[in-house]
């Protein structure tokens, strides 16, 4: 028989027992009670409650770059005179003739006397050679002198901060003109600065500059305006003007195959010969026969070669009119 059985029989000792059960589940409750509270709250704090992730709010999106007054393309709000040379000469034309302030104010006042013959909005600029064509071999061999981009951006900058557009022109050598622009490219994605290519002095590897007049094919100005048009789309850019100079059809070979088809792109032929003006005229003439889709065509007025030098008046005169004026 269990111990409780034989208890049953005297009630003062079954009373005395459950007393001691009662009070020992009493103590046990006392006890544990705590030690589980504290138990608890550990682990309240080794493991807190998990929380929302924080939403952070978004960031707003900039405004595209627009022009002075205003729009994101070229033509045909546009018309550009520009100054044509580099900061590092005298004798390369009317940008290097003087600093970078009294050049701002040349271009400013060339398109001011322009703007009286237009409707659409004169827009000053400089063509600035950056990568120069040398007679003799350079370091690298490829008969051009790359400027530095530290060398070029007080150009840049200062255009920007007058309003002003930049042209950055190449003059490759031995070497193709993709490779010359991608030298570039920190300077391209300023939203005011366009590209020209230019293929009188694009040489072939047994050419040299001043006893041949170099050209390029269609192929690799393609892929000049392909890289150019890319770059100009992701980075969110304005139309950018695409220029390439042009006074022999034989510059520019397979000139029928060139690709027009960017929208990033403003494409202009600038026609850049000098002399006399009936000469130039027929040369003008030449070049705009058979124009590629989308092309707008330029003009140049040399202060020194030309006979006379074209007035303003005179040169927006030319049919077609020119979207791209340039003086050198």
């Amino acid at each position: 028989m269990s111990g409780i059985q034989k208890m049953s029989g005297h009630p003062a000792v079954v009373a005395l027992s459950l007393m001691i059960v009662a009070l020992s589940v009493l103590l046990c409750v006392v006890l544990l009670a705590p030690g589980r509270d504290r138990q608890g709250k550990e682990q309240q704090k080794r493991t807190p409650m998990p929380q929302a992730a924080e939403k952070k709010a978004p960031q707003p999106k900039l405004p595209a770059y627009t022009f002075p007054k205003g729009g994101t393309e070229l033509f045909p709000q546009y018309q550009l005179v520009a100054l044509y040379g580099t900061p590092s000469s005298t004798r390369m034309g009317a940008l290097g003739e003087q600093p970078l302030a009294e050049s701002v104010a040349r271009a400013r006042a060339l398109s001011d006397q322009y703007q009286q013959y237009s409707t659409e909005t004169i827009w000053p600029a400089f063509e600035i050679i950056a990568t120069i064509a040398s007679a003799t071999p350079t370091a690298d061999g490829n008969y051009s002198r790359e400027l530095d981009v530290a060398e070029l951006r007080p150009w840049i900058d200062g255009a920007k901060e007058a309003g002003m557009y930049v042209i950055l022109d190449l003059q490759p050598g031995r070497t193709d003109f993709l490779t010359q622009a991608k030298l570039y490219e920190s300077l391209l994605l300023e939203p005011h600065v366009g590209l020209a290519l230019d293929p009188e002095w694009r040489l072939l590897p047994n050419q040299v500059h001043l006893k041949q007049i170099g050209s390029v094919g269609a192929a690799e100005i393609n892929s000049v305006a392909a890289w150019l048009a890319d770059l100009t789309r992701r980075h969110n850019l304005p139309q950018k003007a695409f220029l390439l100079h042009q006074f022999r059809l034989s510059m520019i070979t397979d000139r029928v195959q060139l690709d027009t088809s960017h929208k990033e792109l403003a494409y202009i032929i600038q026609m850049d010969g000098n002399g006399a003006q009936s000469t130039k005229l027929t040369t003008w003439r030449t070049i705009l026969a058979d124009p590629p889709a989308r092309m707008q065509f330029g003009w140049k007025n040399f202060y020194d070669e030309d006979h006379p030098v074209l007035s303003p008046e005179a040169t927006m005169q030319l049919d077609p009119k020119p979207w791209y004026v340039s003086y050198q």
